[in-house]
């Protein structure tokens, strides 16, 4: 188990731009971030190519171009983590969806691609990416809640820590967002 200290201090020198503070972090939580990658792929088919390392790893390099990241805690690191987390996830699919709509130009293979998500399964993020927006623009909060809840997997008392607020209005928003989404992304891949 790392230091709660050590990451701490590694955490404020990453915030004031220390170029080796955030692969101390990494391999800090490293462990942590790969159950946290793991999470998210499990609502993935089970056959895709890109294992928690890779995601972990796409993580961090896309973590790695910011000269400075702001996350006083573990807690706000994880949340910084977990949305840069969906936005690769969200880079998938959309890379998906272009090549099999035959334009653009990526770094990704093909197969690659194909074997990560399912045509079903690249509109599925990329709608539920759509309503979080769509949700972020009605209610910031809520939005932020399910980023929280489903990207990082934190508990309802990290969230509301993180949030500043009590547990109660987590739940209550976490209930409320979920079903608002549920209805959204329904509504969107149907259309």
């Amino acid at each position: 188990m790392p230091d709660p200290n050590e990451i701490t201090r590694w955490l404020g020198r990453m915030g004031e731009g220390d170029p080796e503070a955030l692969d101390r972090v990494v391999r800090l939580l490293y462990d942590e971030l790969r159950i946290m990658a793991r999470r998210q792929l499990s609502n993935e088919r089970s056959s895709h190519t890109l294992s928690a390392t890779a995601l972990v790893n796409e993580v961090y390099l896309k973590l790695a171009r910011h000269a400075q990241i702001n996350a006083g805690d573990r807690v706000q690191f994880f949340a910084v983590a977990a949305t840069t987390m969906r936005r690769v996830l969200v880079d998938y699919a959309r890379s998906r969806n272009r090549k099999k709509r035959g334009g653009g130009q990526d770094d990704v293979a093909l197969e690659e691609v194909e074997a990560f998500l399912t045509e079903r399964e690249s509109e599925e993020v990329l709608a539920l990416d759509a309503a979080l927006d769509r949700l972020a623009a009605l209610n910031p909060r809520a939005a932020k809640v399910v980023e929280q809840r489903f990207y990082a997997g934190l508990s309802v008392e990290e969230t509301a820590s993180l949030l500043n607020v009590s547990k109660k209005t987590i739940q209550r928003d976490w209930l409320a967002a979920r079903a608002w989404l549920r209805k959204e992304v329904s509504f969107e891949i149907a259309n």
